[in-house]
């Protein structure tokens, strides 16, 4: 079990509280303190901390902690999400039911203090994807209850996922270069390429405090979701979906302006949270300059990749496509 942690505090305490109350019993908490000042003291026999000199991101944190353990399954879970008692359970057990499935996703809900009159909405549902390679979450803002049947999904979100030892050992971990936002994305895809299937699994359940760490509509999240959108399809991405996607990516930008006037979308957010609405050309241009940057890495990825799969680029498309969301909704989420 993993538990990343930039700023620890009372949202850790919380999310640590619920692992501790866990029905499942035959598992080790490894918390990795990216704080720089070893905030994170170990706590029961159960958990053990790795603290870093400096914030290594969340692929690199979770890596270190795959690597300092031989378990089955390795657990991911933010620091502000609270597991349900059941959680990791009925993670395990859907596991076990699917020896063919290398990743599971969790029924992520939002806090319900964010909105107490609507009931409990969702964060994800597993993972959805755009013809720009855009990452959404399965089910956001709509009710639990129309995503009760267990049933396949792209990949998980990393906010509270199960992922199987032995598909990382194959695909290989997080991809560390991405430092934050969208690893679970490239692992997931990856994955795919592999043959592994992903379940969601319903009654796993956990609550998350979305983009707490980074803000739900900052400078720092704008730039490394887009930057790690263009590494996340030049490495996966079949050709012709690669040459589609940037055109699709122009038409997200145009449904991104047009959602300005009805208030709704990440666009919106950003503004309303005292941001000038020109500094998004810049981190867009930002996130460009350092793909190309990194581009021989990312082709030599690219290429490793092609080597491993286990299926060729018309399923993965077709794959896609059936777990496909909209370049509009992408805005207006």
């Amino acid at each position: 079990m993993a538990v990343p942690t930039l700023a620890a505090g009372d949202p850790l305490a919380e999310c640590l509280r619920s692992l501790e109350a866990q029905t499942f019993e035959g598992f080790e908490i490894v918390v990795i303190d990216n704080s720089g000042a070893a905030l994170v003291q170990p706590s029961g026999e159960r958990m053990r901390v790795i603290s870093n000199a400096r914030n290594l991101g969340f692929g690199s944190a979770v890596n270190q902690a795959a690597r300092s353990s031989s378990a089955p399954y390795l657990a991911t879970l933010n620091d502000d999400a609270i597991a349900d008692p059941q959680w990791l359970e009925q993670l395990v057990e859907a596991a076990e039911a699917n020896p063919r499935a290398g990743m599971f996703a969790s029924q992520v809900r939002l806090p319900a203090s964010e909105n107490p009159a609507a009931g409990p909405v969702l964060d994800s549902a597993g993972m959805l994807i755009a013809a720009d390679g855009t990452g959404k979450q399965r089910g956001n803002q709509q009710p639990p209850g129309a995503f009760e049947n267990a049933r396949e999904s792209l990949f998980p979100s990393g906010s509270a996922a199960l992922y199987r030892r032995a598909m990382l050992d194959q695909i290989g971990l997080f991809d560390e270069s991405f430092f934050i936002y969208c690893e679970d994305v490239d692992l997931g895809l990856r994955a795919r390429w592999a043959g592994w299937e992903c379940v969601y699994v319903p009654g796993a359940i956990a609550e998350h405090s979305y983009s707490q760490s980074a803000g739900r509509a900052s400078p720092l999240k704008a730039y490394y979701v887009e930057r790690n959108r263009l590494y996340t399809i030049l490495k996966n991405f079949p050709l012709g979906m690669l040459l589609r996607a940037p055109f699709a990516a122009i038409a997200r930008y145009l449904w991104h302006v047009i959602s300005l006037d009805t208030g709704q979308g990440k666009t919106a957010e950003f503004r309303r949270a005292g941001h000038a609405f020109a500094l998004l050309p810049f981190l867009v241009l930002r996130a460009h300059a350092s793909a190309l940057l990194r581009l021989p890495r990312l082709l030599g990825e690219r290429r490793r990749i092609a080597k491993s799969r286990s299926i060729d680029a018309r399923q993965f498309a077709q794959l896609l496509a059936r777990h496909s969301i909209g370049l509009r909704q992408v805005a207006t989420l």
